[in-house]
């Protein structure tokens, strides 16, 4: 299913709930699975890379009011400028993003190792003229959120894989940044999180990344032959 950057979905899939936040895709038929999240910290609601759909404000609600609209990488721009305007907030950019302050309409803040005041980590996972991304790590409940470079969604997967490094990132892995922590879960930016052994799974992929690049990269080509 293809779709408009500007198309309001009309219905989400909610995905990822657990104590401290929830995720939801707002395409569901969208071969990129889309996913974005709400992350709940002393009764404030972080939104994370948000594809808009009708009925967000009262999933959010559930977690608090929203205290800012968060990007974690400089593509996933999304809708996030306009759910920042609806609520009065701004949108967080981490402190070395270039190049995306100007497309986004709405105020903007940055931050560093810490996003606000929050005790959530930022992780810079890769950082190069192509490609910003961090991760955030909440030690409070151990999340994990990756918005690209780990991924769920079949184009990310090689043979059995759940979880698996992204295509452009299968040769070099960012073992680094990654590796910092032992989350609890990992939520990413397509598809749905891994909720359980989620510190295995996330090793798991990154300790198989290169040699399960060459069946991802056949996979691939065969998906784009015409039928």
């Amino acid at each position: 299913m293809s779709f408009r950057a500007d198309e309001r979905a009309t219905d989400f899939r909610e995905i990822d709930r657990f104590d401290g936040g929830v995720g939801w895709i707002a395409h569901p038929d969208e071969r990129m699975q889309r996913a974005s999240h709400a992350l709940a910290v002393d009764g404030e609601v972080w939104v994370i890379d948000p594809v808009d759909a009708d009925g967000l404000d009262d999933l959010f609600a559930e977690f608090g009011d929203v205290a800012g609209v968060v990007v974690t990488l400089d593509r996933h721009k999304r809708d996030a400028a306009a759910i920042a305007d609806r609520h009065d907030v701004p949108v967080y950019l981490p402190e070395f993003f270039e190049g995306v302050t100007e497309e986004i309409d709405a105020a903007v803040a940055r931050f560093d190792d810490e996003l606000s005041d929050t005790g959530i980590r930022s992780l810079k996972v890769v950082d190069n003229r192509f490609w910003q991304e961090v991760a955030l790590y909440n030690p409070a409940d151990g999340t994990l959120m990756v918005p690209e470079a780990v991924g769920t969604v079949d184009y990310f997967l090689a043979g059995d894989e759940v979880l698996g490094v992204h295509p452009a990132l299968r040769l070099t892995p960012p073992q680094t940044a990654l590796r910092e922590v032992a989350p609890e879960r990992v939520l990413v930016g397509h598809g749905a999180g891994v909720m359980d052994d989620a510190a295995r799974t996330l090793e798991d992929a990154l300790a198989r990344s290169r040699r399960g690049a060459p069946r991802l990269y056949a996979s691939t080509a065969l998906d784009m032959l015409p039928i």
